[in-house]
């Protein structure tokens, strides 16, 4: 008989005096049987994602039922900031490192950089600019993947943010994807040929894209937009072709991203999403954003279609976004912005466990 999902909230990450936001991370399970989690944590006095701070550390020594109390900066703000961390676990052995860096007094430059671990986590190689040019490029958390045949690949949006003729920058927000691919274990990167554009009409255009790979080795694609759902599309190439974008109906979502992995242990895709189906009669307060209910699917048929949706937050004056995903063997570990009420969305982060049946 197979046993109910349970859920815990195990850790609340809420802002304070000089730490005015805790938000998106990321997890990788180290070889001892810890699992680490680095996410950003803002210092100062703003919690705008402009604002100063570091990518800081947490570790899990009961495969994610707590986290030890000790914080260790493990990438030191030296610019702007850095944010928006994934970790992977790299075929070789060494555990991967991606984050944004936004340059110091350019708020139109901000790129992804690439570092590596070959001693699970303790010291980490020389940072790497995946971009090479200036430009306003967006990689959420938690989105490098490695390819079954070894192709490292960073779903990027990029962004043309442009001065005016009294300098000042404008925010031309009609975002464009584009993917950088590696595949001599992240040494050199290359922007792969085909971007993916918005139909015209869609005024923010194509944010926060992610990727998965799909068993007969096509690749998913997918990414908010501000047409009430997801927009979806599919490569036959490793991320060198793609089809025409189009919408999902089975994301129906506000302007906040959609989280996809697959579960290695059982071979189901996981989709976590802001859902709007009706169904949910979920009420939304100005306080959420609008990202709320933060809802759970699985599918076993490649994305074809999707079940078992669970409920996992519909505080109505909360909002849920920027969700970080990790299976072990027996449960899955979540990190996600949770604030609400008197703070902002991106402020507090809630880590959690969800027991998979076995």
């Amino acid at each position: 008989m197979r046993k109910p999902f349970s859920f815990h909230r195990v850790l609340l990450l809420s802002p304070d005096v000089g730490c005015p936001r805790n938000s998106e991370g990321s997890f990788v399970s180290l070889r001892d049987g810890r699992v680490l989690f680095v996410y950003t944590r803002y210092y100062g006095d703003s919690w705008s994602d402009h604002a100063p701070a570091d990518l800081v550390a947490l570790i899990s020594s009961d495969q994610g039922r707590s986290y030890s109390p000790e914080k260790r900066i493990l990438v030191k703000n030296d610019a702007r900031n850095v944010m928006s961390v994934s970790l992977l676990r790299l075929a070789d052995g060494r555990i991967a490192l991606v984050y944004l860096r936004k340059s110091d007094g350019d708020a139109c430059n901000c790129r992804p950089f690439w570092r590596t671990s070959s001693d699970e986590g303790e010291t980490w190689s020389d940072p790497v600019d995946i971009i090479g040019v200036p430009g306003f490029f967006v990689v959420n958390n938690d989105r490098l993947i490695q390819l079954s045949d070894g192709r490292l690949l960073l779903p990027v949006a990029f962004h043309p943010y442009q001065r005016n003729d009294q300098g000042m920058v404008e925010n031309k927000m009609r975002g464009l994807v584009l993917f950088y691919a590696s595949d001599d274990g992240g040494v050199h990167w290359r922007e792969l040929p085909n971007w993916l554009s918005p139909p015209q009409g869609m005024e923010i255009g194509f944010q926060e894209p992610g990727v998965v790979e799909l068993a007969d080795g096509r690749l998913f694609a997918y990414f908010r937009t501000g047409s009430g759902a997801q927009y979806t599309a599919v490569s036959p190439d490793r991320g060198v072709t793609w089809s025409d974008p189009v919408r999902n109906d089975s994301f129906l979502s506000p302007v906040s991203p959609l989280s996809i992995k697959r579960n290695p242990f059982s071979g189901e895709l996981f989709a976590i999403w802001n859902d709007y189906n009706p169904v949910w009669n979920v009420s939304r307060t100005p306080a959420s954003w609008g990202r709320t209910p933060l809802v759970l699917a699985r599918s076993r048929d490649e994305g074809k279609s999707w079940f078992g949706h669970l409920v996992l937050e519909d505080s109505p004056d909360h909002g849920y976004c920027y969700t970080a995903m990790h299976f072990t063997d027996h449960a899955l570990l979540l990190a996600y912005c949770s604030g609400g009420g008197k703070q902002e969305v991106l402020q507090q982060l809630t880590l959690a466990r969800l027991e998979l049946p076995l």
